[in-house]
């Protein structure tokens, strides 16, 4: 957890609007490490790709529970979702707008776009993750950095 705590924190809370809700799939990702026995890793490259990707299907599995649960209304206030504790990531700073407008992505190209900018993966590497054709994930990266400009500019 001390090595990729951080990651795996960020997968949740951007795919996931809630702090609460993201600490829960932080949770359960980690209750699966600490659960997988059988799990060989070929290095921490490998463990950390499979933290990201038990993470990312745990905020969908959320996603979905949530969506067949309830409906949330369009004017829900913004103000209630939680960005980070951080102070540079406070309201009227340029990282709040970034974050804001990569949450407000669909995923795909959500999760794609912040594996290759934020972690730093290659497209073949993401596809791997993602279980994805490496060209699709050039395109989800594409289209992520553009609707991303529209937005910011």
């Amino acid at each position: 957890m001390t090595r990729h705590g951080d990651t795996v924190w960020r997968v949740c809370i951007l795919s996931l609007r809630h702090d609460a809700d993201a600490q829960d799939a932080f949770q359960d990702t980690f209750m699966k490490y600490a659960l997988a026995d059988a799990q060989a890793f070929e290095g921490e490259e490998h463990r950390k790709a499979w933290l990201i990707r038990v993470a990312t299907n745990a905020c969908r599995d959320m996603l979905r529970r949530a969506a067949r649960r309830t409906s949330v209304a369009l004017d829900e206030p913004l103000d209630d979702l939680v960005v980070s504790a951080d102070p540079e990531s406070q309201p009227g700073s340029a990282v709040h707008e970034v974050i804001d407008a990569l949450r407000a992505l669909d995923d795909p190209p959500r999760t794609p776009l912040y594996l290759a900018v934020y972690e730093g993966y290659t497209a073949p590497e993401i596809a791997a993750l993602v279980e994805a054709p490496v060209n699709t994930v050039y395109s989800w990266i594409a289209r992520g950095k553009r609707q991303l400009k529209e937005v910011l500019a």
